[in-house]
This record gives structure tokens, sequence and C-alpha cells, in this order.
């Protein structure tokens, strides 16, 4: 037993990064469920601008709930980031890899925390009532929760991917996925200017939650590169 714990080293001191993952996951879900349960139609970016106030006029509770569930879900996904980048630094991981990863969580996470900062004023009693100022709004939402969130998620994926993989830290399938998911990530910058591209964001987001609960579970925390 001694040998076996002097094989495997310390182990990283963290919180569980699994039990994170799926309180962020639950969180999100749960905020999108939020708007669109009861077979509700939560409006498109391309939808006139009379159904986005129409819709935010006649479900501004709803809407509250989903930025109170959404502000939630960024807390967790800082926490994830902060203590998976601590875990690669711990395992003796010393590439820029880390650092990368470090700025897109905490970017991903400042985009959700704006993302539900206005769905919170478009909850706000009578903002709704005004058509023009209703769409900036919801455009101005759907920029941080759309691709303002997805492009730096793919860096945080990626950063984690890339040395995870080279070190084998975790199961090679997880660094895989990763690493496509974070490509259709990037893919969905272009959704500025092409609106097609906009496919790409749920892409993103979905199958990267399988990613983070897929890595905050693995044991990769009982060695260090190395050793």
């Amino acid at each position: 037993m001694t040998q076996e714990m002097e094989v495997r080293g310390p182990r990283h001191a963290s919180p569980p990064l699994g039990v994170v993952a799926v309180t962020y996951t639950v969180l999100f879900c749960a905020g999108l469920y939020a708007l669109t349960s009861g077979g509700l139609h939560f409006p498109r970016p391309w939808d006139p601008a009379e159904a986005m106030a129409v819709y935010f006029q006649q479900h501004a509770k709803t809407v509250l709930l989903c930025a109170f569930l959404q502000f939630g879900s960024a807390i967790p996904l800082g926490i994830f980031t902060a203590a998976i980048v601590s875990r690669l630094q711990f395992l003796g991981v010393k590439v820029a890899g880390a650092m990368i990863a470090l700025y897109g969580g905490l970017a991903a996470s400042f985009a959700l925390t704006g993302c539900s900062m206005v769905l919170w004023v478009m909850a706000r009693p009578g903002v709704a009532d005004d058509v023009l100022l209703t769409k900036a709004l919801y455009d101005v939402s759907f920029g941080f929760g759309g691709f303002g969130y997805s492009v730096p998620l793919a860096l945080l994926m990626a950063g984690v991917s890339v040395p995870a993989l080279f070190f084998r830290l975790v199961p090679k399938w997880i660094s895989i996925l990763g690493l496509i998911v974070a490509g259709f990530g990037v893919v969905s910058w272009l959704s500025l200017a092409f609106t097609p591209a906009m496919f790409f964001i749920p892409l993103t987001r979905f199958p990267g939650f399988v990613w983070m609960i897929a890595v905050g579970f693995a044991r990769s925390e009982e060695r260090r590169v190395g050793k």
C-alpha cells in the first residue's frame, strides 16, 4: 500500500470537478427549459422585433427565472475553470494551454453573467413595452450567450484537451471530443457575419457539457507528468 501511494503521489486538493460540472450543466439546462417549458417558443435572432416584445411582455417571470438560473450556472463554470487549470499545474503541465484555458473559461463565465444580467433587465416591468429597445437588448443577450460564450468555451476545451492528450492525463476519447467541440466553437465565431453559422453554437454548448463532466470525473489527479 505504501509503495502504491508513493507511485501515485499526492492527490490534487480541489472541489470535486465532476460534481461542479454537473451542477453547471443542470443549472444551465434548467434555465433553458424554463424558457421553453409548456410549449413556449423563445424568440430566435431572426424573428420580428414585435414577436420578441410580445414574448417578454407575456413571460417576464419565466425570463427572470432563466436569468436567475443562468447567473447561477456562471459560478460553477468559473470554479471549474480555476480548478481544472490548477490541476494541470499540479500535474506539472507547464505549457501555454493552461493559461489559454483559464482565459477562455473565465471569459465564458463572464459572458453567461452578462447574458443573465441583460435578461434580468428585459424582465423588468415596462422594458418590453419598447419594441426597439427589446430587440436591441435581445441581440446583446444573444451575443453574450451565443458566440460570446461558445468561442471562449472553445479556448477552455482546447487549452485543456491538447496537454491532456499529449501527456495522457485523461482517456484519449475525452481529449479528442474536446478538440472536435472546440473546433465547432471557433467556427461559431462566423455567426457574427453569417447567420447559418449559428448552428455551431448549440454544437459547442451541449457536447461541451459532456466533455466537462467527463473531464471532471476523469482520475487524472493521481499522477504527475514525468512521475
